[in-house]
C-alpha cells in the first residue's frame, strides 16, 4: 500500500503528483514579518483584502519628507509558476522594498491563491479582488489610511515577474475592457513573463487550470485583440539573456507591437542571466531596480 501511495503520476518542472492525488512542490516557501528597513526607512505592513476567499498584501509605504506629496502606486504580483513564492517571502520583501524606495512609490505586494490548495484561475481573480481594493481607496474613504492619505490614484502601475507579469497581463486586458473609475492605470512592468512556450510549461500551467482553452487559452496566448485592449499607455518588459523563457516572452512583445494598442514598449536585456536568478546586491539586479523606478517616475 505504501509503495502505490508514493508512485508518481505526473512530474513538473515545479512539483510531482503522486497517483492518490498528493502533490509535492519542489521548493518550500519561507516568510517574514512586515518591519522597517534600517537603510532606506520603507515601512511595511500587511492588510486583509478578502477573508473567504483568504487574499491579503503587503503594503510598503517609502519614507515620507513631503506629507502633501502624493504618490504612485505600484501594484505588485510575484511569480512562482503559480504555485510557489509569496508576497511575504524573503526576496520579495526585499524585493518590494527595494522598488518603493527607489520608485518613491507605495508599493501594494498581492498574497493570492496557490496551486493546489487554490486552482487557477484563483491566482487571477485574487489579483483582480485586489486591485479592486485598492481602487476603493480612490475616493479616500478606503480602509487603509496609508492610501487614503498619500496615493496618487492617477498613477498606478501594475508589475509583476514570471507568473505574475501573466496575471498583470489579464489585469490590464480587464482594466481597458470594462475600466477601473477612478484609477488611471499609467504602465505595466513584467520582468521575465511567463506565456508558456515550450510543451513542458504549457503542460504544466494547462495541469493547474482545470478548465481551460488548451494551448491557445488566451491566458496562455493573449490574441491580438485581448493586446489592443490593455488598459495602459506604456509597457516595460525585462528580458534576461538566458531565460528559458526568454524566447516566448519576444512573442508577446512583437505581438503586442503589432497589434493596435498603440503604446508604447520599452525592452530591457540583462546577458548571461537565467530566469530570475539574480543575486539581490548584483550589478544587474541592481539596474533593474533603478530602471524599474525610473520607468516610474517618468509619469
Amino acid at each position: 500500500m505504501e509503495s502505490t501511495n508514493n508512485e508518481v503520476a505526473r512530474e513538473f518542472r515545479l512539483f510531482k503528483v503522486y497517483k492518490d492525488g498528493r502533490v509535492e512542490k519542489f521548493h518550500n516557501t519561507q516568510k517574514v514579518p512586515p518591519s522597517t528597513d534600517s537603510v532606506t526607512g520603507v515601512q511595511s505592513k500587511d492588510v486583509l483584502i478578502s477573508p473567504e476567499p483568504a487574499v491579503s498584501a503587503r503594503i510598503f509605504l517609502p519614507k515620507i519628507h513631503d506629507p502633501t506629496q502624493k504618490l504612485p502606486i505600484l501594484f505588485y504580483i510575484h511569480g512562482g509558476g503559480f504555485c510557489l513564492e509569496s508576497a511575504f517571502s524573503p526576496m520579495f520583501h526585499k524585493h518590494l522594498t527595494s522598488l518603493a524606495a527607489e520608485a518613491n512609490a507605495i508599493a501594494v505586494s498581492v498574497e493570492y491563491g496557490l496551486f493546489p490548495d487554490r486552482p487557477i484561475p484563483a491566482c487571477y481573480d485574487d489579483s483582480w479582488a485586489a486591485l479592486k481594493w485598492v481602487q476603493s481607496h480612490s475616493t479616500r474613504s478606503g480602509t487603509d489610511p496609508w492610501l487614503n492619505q498619500y496615493a496618487d490614484f492617477n498613477r498606478v502601475f501594475l508589475g509583476g515577474d514570471s507568473g505574475g507579469a501573466n496575471i498583470c497581463h489579464s489585469l490590464a486586458v480587464r482594466v481597458g475592457s470594462i475600466g477601473l473609475p477612478g484609477v488611471k492605470v499609467a504602465g505595466m512592468v513584467m520582468v521575465h513573463p511567463f506565456f508558456g512556450g515550450s510543451a513542458v510549461d504549457d503542460e504544466m500551467w494547462l495541469y493547474m487550470c482545470p478548465e481551460n482553452g488548451g494551448v491557445q487559452d488566451r491566458r496562455l496566448r493573449p490574441p491580438a485583440e485581448d493586446l489592443a485592449k490593455l488598459g495602459c499607455d506604456r509597457v516595460l518588459i525585462f528580458f534576461a539573456e538566458k531565460d528559458h523563457l526568454r524566447q516566448v516572452g519576444q512573442w508577446y512583445c512583437d505581438e503586442l507591437k503589432k497589434s493596435e494598442w498603440g503604446g508604447s514598449v520599452e525592452v530591457v536585456e540583462h546577458e548571461d542571466v537565467f530566469h530570475l536568478r539574480r543575486e539581490p546586491e548584483g550589478e544587474k539586479a541592481q539596474d533593474l531596480i533603478k530602471k524599474f523606478g525610473s520607468f516610474i517616475k517618468q509619469n
